[in-house]
């Protein structure tokens, strides 16, 4: 008896910034793929998680928030990146958070009607609704926005009714065999994640007192017996935000490293021995040459 050809394909996960996207990756995989923080903007590359399940395999995208805020290159650059998943996946997950629709919200539902592709409408962090009373207008509200094929209320972070919706999503996308192989995780190299957590404790730590003119560049990553040696470059745009990072006799910087070094343990599953330095180079946020030599090109 033959095997019975199961479902296969790409879904994109999209929304304006800080509507939980990133936390719905992580729930869905089981373990952190893309870094998360009470920041707008966080996500800036699209990352793939792949889930192989029985039935078949989903290949999920997580995408940057789709914003109408600012037009210079690195803006440029995260809507750009946003943009070009929606014409390579068969489905859309359209990630909104309950409570709140607003125009940035509006911007990522002309994408989605541009798209022309099935679409989930997912009503994230309902733990933040008081009551289920208040929760009904506005699902009615928001759900004649468009034709969704299905609409489904979750919580990324408390994982509720996260597995219903990977149900659905299974349910949705076309015939076929699967993509990847059944151990594949990612598409993303053990190097840009190590980038990544530095950046998301920058992130986490310094979200008052710095703007998004940060970014990490690993220098060196090298296999040492059990042990990963990682040597990260943090870029800042002026002295003073330097500065910041440091802190008073290193501490700062120090407890950046020791909270990225843990993330990273967990991740690789081995023991790393991090350092880090802290460059200043002007405005690179803003040269379209030095967003490419930093990662940050199509």
């Amino acid at each position: 008896m033959s095997k019975q050809i199961g479902k296969s394909g790409y879904t994109a996960i999209i929304g304006r910034p800080n509507v939980g996207k990133s936390t719905l990756l992580n729930r869905f995989i089981g373990q952190k793929l893309a870094i998360t923080s009470h920041k707008p903007q966080t996500t800036r590359h699209s990352i793939l998680g792949v889930k192989t399940r029985d039935e078949g395999q989903i290949v999920y995208v997580d995408t940057p928030g789709i914003h109408r805020r600012g037009t210079q290159p690195m803006n440029k650059y995260l809507n750009r990146t946003a943009y070009n998943v929606l014409s390579d996946v068969d489905l859309l997950l359209f990630v909104v958070q309950a409570g709140v629709w607003n125009r940035e919200d509006k911007l990522v539902l002309k994408s989605v009607i541009n798209a022309k592709l099935p679409t989930i409408l997912v009503i994230n962090k309902i733990d933040e609704i008081d009551s289920k009373k208040d929760l009904l207008p506005f699902i009615d509200e928001v759900s004649k926005q468009y034709d969704f094929i299905n609409i489904m209320p979750v919580s990324a972070l408390k994982g509720k009714h996260v597995d219903e919706l990977e149900d659905l999503v299974l349910e949705n996308l076309p015939e076929g065999e699967n993509i990847y192989p059944d151990d594949h995780l990612t598409d993303r190299s053990e190097k840009f994640f190590a980038a990544e957590f530095i950046r998301e404790q920058l992130t986490r730590q310094f979200h008052q007192e710095l703007p998004y003119a940060t970014t990490v560049e690993i220098e060196s990553f090298k296999e040492d017996g059990k042990m990963y040696r990682i040597s990260g470059l943090i870029w800042v745009e002026r002295q003073g935000q330097k500065v910041i990072i440091i802190g008073k006799k290193g501490e700062s910087l120090k407890k950046v490293g020791t909270q990225a070094r843990k993330s990273m343990e967990e991740f690789y599953g081995r023991k790393v021995f991090l350092e880090l330095w802290v460059k200043v180079k002007d405005s690179w946020s803003s040269d379209e040459a030095s967003l490419s030599r930093l990662g940050y090109s199509d």
